[in-house]
């Protein structure tokens, strides 16, 4: 039973207040004490891991840490590719290829000259427009005066009609352009230093195209090349020769633009002496044959890499097209440096052959290499018999 006292107790507004207070920290409590012993009741392999240690699931965020430093695409280093290494055409392969094109090109003057001694009468008329036929296609007017000469004396005592003909010109010919020349290139490999290969001629010839184009003759012989780009004043010159090195596994050496071209060569004798090379070509810049200081540098450069190595060619490349003019340049780099062969370029772009003829007497050097078309093999070794039968075909 309740008593007043008691019921005054419980109908007191601050007592009451205490009571909830009290009830409300005791259920707090109760509730914690509950939830941890639930947790400890859990599973071992239920229980997340600790944050500093958990392993990402799927369907997590992955997030980069903050702290880890960003990498831009010029600090990812990538896997370079190698570059495809080609194999050149074989030098048969090539003269079969070249001597049908120098047919196709020059066939104007074998045609001219055999329709010509093919007449039922050969007057003095005939034999001015044979002279006329051949100083046109370059021949020079001294060796174009012996052919006919010997043409003439040919015909008139053996009597041969239009069918021999053409066996009578291509025999003389033949030695007009003088088999008896030495044309094998000095590229053998001495015991303890390379064969040097130096190449020269005036602007817009092609010289550093045949540089490239030769290291792939040599590469399909299986010789080891090294190349030396010591054309610095044209600012792609260096470019160009190392891709085409690039393209048969061939060193390039090279310097900046502008060096000293001498340096250059000096450093491209010491690579191939230091990787036992067979031959190292080294690639000069076009100077116009006018320009005295120009070709004096070439002694100065040939004078440099014999410190080292001698040097055991110096091809002089001359643009087939530009006729008698290639004449001139030639002479004058004849006096400064010694050419010890020749190289004609662009010579399908010409009915004008006869410059072989011309250019070999005139410096008494032979015709090394020619070069036809634009490909990358359109350089081939020059055979007298094969040149000739070109232009009768």
């Amino acid at each position: 039973m309740l008593t007043p006292e008691l019921v005054t107790l419980l109908t007191d507004p601050v007592l009451i207040a205490i009571l909830v207070v009290a009830l409300l920290v005791v259920g707090g409590a109760a509730g914690i004490v509950v939830t941890r012993r639930r947790r400890s009741a859990l599973p071992q392999a239920d229980q997340p891991a600790p944050l500093e240690t958990a392993e990402p699931q799927v369907g997590d965020d992955a997030e980069t840490p903050r702290d880890t430093p960003t990498r831009t695409v010029e600090d990812t280093e990538l896997p370079e590719q190698a570059p495809t290494v080609e194999k050149p055409e074989s030098a048969q392969g090539r003269l079969v290829r070249l001597r049908a094109r120098l047919a196709r090109s020059q066939g104007s003057l074998g045609k001219g000259l055999l329709a010509l001694l093919s007449r039922d009468k050969l007057d003095e008329e005939a034999w001015e427009d044979i002279e006329t036929t051949l100083i046109t296609a370059d021949v020079g007017v001294a060796p174009t005066q012996e052919l006919v000469e010997k043409l003439r004396t040919r015909m008139r005592v053996e009597g041969v009609g239009a069918a021999q003909a053409r066996d009578i010109l291509r025999e003389e010919l033949i030695a007009l352009v003088d088999p008896s020349m030495d044309r094998t290139l000095a590229v053998t490999r001495k015991d303890t230093q390379p064969a040097v290969v130096l190449v020269v001629g005036v602007n817009g010839t092609g010289k550093t195209t045949t540089v490239g184009r030769l290291a792939r003759v040599l590469v399909a012989e299986d010789k080891h090349v090294v190349l030396g780009a010591a054309d610095t004043f044209r600012a792609a010159a260096a470019d160009q020769l190392q891709t085409w090195g690039e393209r048969v596994g061939a060193r390039t050496v090279r310097g900046p633009e502008g060096g000293d071209p001498a340096s250059i060569a000096f450093d491209a004798v010491k690579q191939g002496i230091a990787e036992e090379a067979d031959v190292v070509l080294i690639d000069t810049a076009g100077r116009l044959h006018t320009k005295t200081g120009l070709m004096d540098e070439l002694g100065k450069v040939k004078r440099v890499i014999e410190k080292s190595a001698e040097v055991d060619e110096v091809l002089l490349v001359i643009d087939a097209t530009t006729g008698q003019n290639g004449l001139t340049q030639a002479r004058v780099f004849a006096d400064v440096i010694n050419v010890t062969g020749l190289v004609l370029t662009k010579l399908d772009g010409t009915a004008k052959g006869g410059i072989v003829i011309a250019v070999q007497r005139e410096l008494g050097v032979p015709v090394k290499l020619v070069g036809l078309g634009e490909g990358a093999d359109d350089l081939a070794p020059f055979d007298s018999e094969q040149f000739v039968d070109a232009l009768l075909d």
